[in-house]
């Protein structure tokens, strides 16, 4: 049987405001690359401040996937951004582009690169049952029931996540194991594509520093005028897509639970603090390259060695 060569591919991640975009850009312009989002709020419609999505001048220095594409009510998860990656990728491959993967959802990339663990078939009925109760009892009543079944996986899913709530009580109620016991026997061992990675880093108080200057940048540009106009179209900050990181704090600030002083400080604490929990993510891997952002010269070399090499 004859072996194919997985796809090569780039991919650019890093913490939230340390400047992904601009050097996936300038990567794909160098490269007669393609950029594949792997931002798991860049994907909605109409979140644009909030999320830091790039603007149509970035967009039209180099095309862009998967982002801008959901309502901000759907449901989304990393197995299907896994299936619309690889299509792009495939597209994009095609067209003898290069695919340049960008973004800080280190779940994302390591699905797209490793897969998931696809064990066994779920059980129709169970997630009818489960979809029921939750349409008449809530999410976060289905999400205390796995706080008791699965502590693990209820740490780490948002009591709003409906859709991976469900997938969760469905496996340990089927399996009598917890969703965790399976994703760590898969281990993420499996390779997709032959992937470059370049992690991007720099000085974490100068990083916080930029994280702070984008969070009063994002005020200025009309942030609290975006999500009233989410929930004026009917987005209410119940949803998922409102509890994020920026978008749950205004949401407060609009309903009078929050001053606007307070407001911007725990959103600038709570982003410094996420940048902090994707850097320790992104440092597990050790197949990743670590430059700063003004290494663009660095990183063109090392991709050239990549896409010309026979590895």
């Amino acid at each position: 049987m004859e072996i194919y060569p997985l796809k090569k591919i780039i991919v650019v991640c890093g913490p939230t405001g340390i400047g992904k975009t601009g050097f996936a850009i300038e990567l794909a312009r160098r490269f007669n690359g393609e950029i594949i989002g792997a931002d798991s709020m860049q994907i909605y419609k109409y979140m644009d401040i909030g999320t830091a999505k790039p603007d149509n001048a970035e967009r039209e220095l180099a095309p862009h996937h998967l982002i801008d594409f959901l309502e901000p009510d759907k449901e989304f998860d990393a197995g299907r951004y896994m299936e619309m990656a690889d299509g792009a990728i495939n597209d994009i491959c095609s067209r003898s582009k290069i695919p340049v993967v960008a973004g800080g959802t280190g779940f994302y990339i390591k699905a797209l690169l490793h897969g998931l663990f696809r064990d066994r078939n779920a059980d129709v009925n169970v997630i009818a049952r489960l979809e029921k109760e939750k349409e008449e009892k809530g999410s976060h009543f289905l999400h205390e029931r796995l706080s008791i079944l699965d502590p693990e996986s209820a740490g780490r899913i948002h009591p709003n996540d409906g859709f991976r709530i469900v997938r969760a009580l469905e496996v340990v109620e089927v399996t009598g194991s917890p969703i965790s016991t399976f994703q760590n026997q898969h281990g993420f061992s499996s390779q997709r594509y032959n992937p470059l990675e370049i992690a991007l880093c720099m000085d974490r108080s100068e990083l916080y520093h930029r994280i702070e200057k984008r969070v009063d940048m994002m005020m200025e540009q009309g942030f609290v005028d975006e999500v009233e106009w989410l929930i004026g179209k009917g987005y209410g900050c119940d949803l998922k897509s409102m509890q994020s990181i920026g978008y749950r704090h205004v949401c407060d600030l609009l309903h009078d639970r929050a001053s606007i002083d307070d407001t911007v400080r725990l959103l600038k604490r709570d982003t410094r603090r996420y940048a902090k929990r994707q850097l320790t993510w992104f440092r597990q891997d050790r197949e990743a390259i670590w430059l700063s952002p003004q290494e663009t010269g660095k990183a063109e070399e090392i991709i050239k060695e990549f896409i010309t090499g026979k590895q």
